[in-house]
């Protein structure tokens, strides 16, 4: 038994390959892998070409699950996960058959895990190579915006299929999905069960285009992840992430939290200034019902105090409506050259005409008067903290 045969089976590691239809890279993949360790576990995700018999080749040298049809990767990773704990297993780690990852990474997993047990640790790809197609370059960046979003951890490679799973709290998931979007979903909530996500650096081999093989259908695939990130965006603003604030807050106190979040020494008064200034455009300018949605975005794509952002955007709380109302349709009647009066607000008749016209003074009023009160608040607020600095 090597060396790192021993450490896997001490940490309750198997190595987990889904494959379907890979048969150019299988062979060479398996005898990487078993180069390394003899825990290997193999999901024949129904393929129709030369892998059953390319399996059946490697003999009792690894375990093969049959899936029977194709049903898809997430399908296949959720099988494997749950038969490689019959077996025993404590942890998973997943690379692909189509010859991308590197068998010789795996004790840089091993070694932090050691370091974090419990966690999933996914393997970072060096995406700035030579041969990196430019859908995945593409994808790269998108998943790892929304993973941000989601979860507040800043992953370096949320598409890399190179990871190490904890079975016992990952099997204990519920999952809607079967394809490519299972990678994002399984990533997601864990993050939200407290599962630490982890990153370390990995080696990656791209094939140059006419020796790559790709499954991934760019208009479903895309489409169906697209759809999984906008349901976790929603569920992480009215559910995940207040859950983690309220969380913080118990456990850190009000005074910590309101010293870590809103006072924050470290940031300048000018990079508070701007959270409330966006967080007043955003709670008077119209985006009714989205505002603290909104706010909460936006602050983080400027990387903005998102606390002030947030405070500030309730300024649009009910006793402040009928100011907010007035002065926009006040100020929208100034821009737009319509005499003020109280047609605006009761006409005597209705029309589709009139209120078109009143709704128009009235979003560019919103607007105008949104940017006045957040460049005015915000001065104010930075005025404020430079003194309370300089005191």
């Amino acid at each position: 038994m090597s060396k790192l045969d021993a450490q896997m089976e001490e940490l309750g590691v198997a190595v987990l390959i889904p494959t379907y239809n890979n048969d150019r890279y299988l062979a060479g993949v398996l005898d990487d892998v078993l180069a390394e360790t003899s825990h290997v576990i193999v999901i024949n995700d129904g393929a129709t070409d030369s892998t059953p018999d390319i399996l059946a080749s490697f003999g009792d040298r690894i375990t093969v699950f049959d899936q029977g049809h194709n049903q898809g990767k997430g399908a296949g990773l959720q099988r494997g996960f749950k038969e490689a704990a019959k077996l025993g297993y404590k942890y998973m780690l997943t690379l692909d058959s189509d010859g991308q990852h590197r068998a010789s990474d795996i004790p840089v997993f091993l070694e932090k895990l050691k370091e974090v047990p419990g966690s999933l640790i996914v393997g970072a790809r060096n995406m700035g190579q030579e041969n990196v197609p430019g859908k995945s370059s593409f994808g790269h960046k998108f998943s790892n915006f929304w993973y941000r979003v989601d979860t507040g951890i800043d992953l370096p490679d949320t598409q890399t299929g190179y990871r190490m799973y904890p079975l016992e709290t990952v099997n204990k998931i519920n999952f809607w999905t079967t394809k490519f979007e299972f990678e994002v979903e399984v990533l997601v909530k864990s993050a939200w069960r407290d599962i630490p996500v982890l990153a370390v650096p990995i080696d990656v081999y791209y094939p140059p285009r006419d020796e790559r093989i790709t499954h991934f259908r760019p208009f479903k695939d895309f489409t169906r992840i697209s759809i999984l990130n906008t349901w976790f965006f929603i569920a992480a603003i009215l559910w995940f992430r207040p859950m983690l604030f309220f969380k913080r807050l118990r456990r850190k106190g009000l005074r910590a939290w309101w010293k870590e979040n809103i006072v924050k020494p470290e940031e300048s008064p000018g990079r508070k200034a701007m959270a409330v200034a966006l967080g007043v455009f955003v709670g008077i300018a119209p985006f009714w019902g989205w505002q603290t949605l909104v706010a909460i975005t936006g602050a983080h794509l400027f990387k903005l105090n998102k606390a002030l952002a947030f405070a500030a955007s309730n300024i649009s709380i009910p006793p402040m409506i009928p100011v907010i109302v007035f002065g926009s349709i006040w100020i929208g009647c100034v821009i737009m050259g319509v005499e003020f009066n109280k047609e605006i607000f009761f006409p005597e008749e209705f029309s589709w005409e009139k209120i078109g016209g009143n709704f128009t003074v009235y979003l560019v009023g919103s607007f105008a008067l949104a940017f006045l009160a957040a460049l005015g608040l915000g001065g104010i607020t930075f005025a404020l903290l430079k003194l309370t600095t300089r005191s």
